[in-house]
């Protein structure tokens, strides 16, 4: 083999040693990434006003699609589920009403009606900016696998209180941060809420 050949065959090898490391940094990164993205994690971009101002068009959130594996949604949750009446498009709200509870929206309040409060429970939630209105006047009873949802923007949200109880299997996940925009970046939990009845 010549010198020429010699270089030649080196340059070869050194260009397939190259591609196969990439190779290797591209499956091992799919290997990680796409269980993240399909099992784990899926990212939403918020649509419309119906959230604000706890959210506002275009925030890019993140949400936990294995926690109600484990557990079962909670009050003040939010989840992104999708509509019962169109599966092809996504909501976001707020859980208020848990399974085999009695919610009933009255005088700008909401009343939770379960074993622990028979009497009722009017929910105080520190989210809701102070103009926020929840009109309407509704009572609806869960059943074992059902869910009352609300928007935050009580004004201009399609909720449980005009399409009813949001069935368990139609929710996606929890939202647990906002990525984007970065000056408005965290992460969420679920409020504890204290009642003013």
């Amino acid at each position: 083999m010549t010198p020429y050949e010699n270089r030649l065959s080196s340059a070869k090898n050194e260009i397939l040693s190259f591609i196969w490391e990439i190779a290797k940094v591209i499956i091992i990164s799919l290997a990680i990434i796409i269980p993240i993205r399909y099992f784990l994690v899926q990212p939403f971009f918020v649509r419309g006003a119906s959230m604000e101002t706890t959210f506002d068009d275009g925030d890019y959130i993140l949400i936990d699609e294995i926690s109600y594996r484990f557990s079962d949604p909670a009050r003040g949750d939010i989840v992104v589920f999708r509509f019962p009446q169109d599966k092809t498009q996504f909501f976001i709200k707020r859980i208020m009403g848990l399974p085999q509870e009695t919610v009933e929206i009255k005088d700008n309040k909401v009343i939770v009606y379960n074993k622990e409060h028979p009497e009722g429970l009017a929910l105080k939630e520190p989210y809701l900016d102070s103009w926020q209105r929840t009109t309407s006047s509704v009572k609806l009873t869960l059943g074992k696998n059902e869910y009352f949802v609300l928007g935050d923007n009580r004004l201009q949200s399609s909720d449980s209180r005009y399409w009813g109880a949001l069935p368990r299997n139609y929710v996606t996940g929890r939202v647990f941060s906002r990525a984007w925009p970065l000056k408005d970046a965290k992460f969420f939990h679920t409020p504890v809420y204290q009642g003013i009845i």
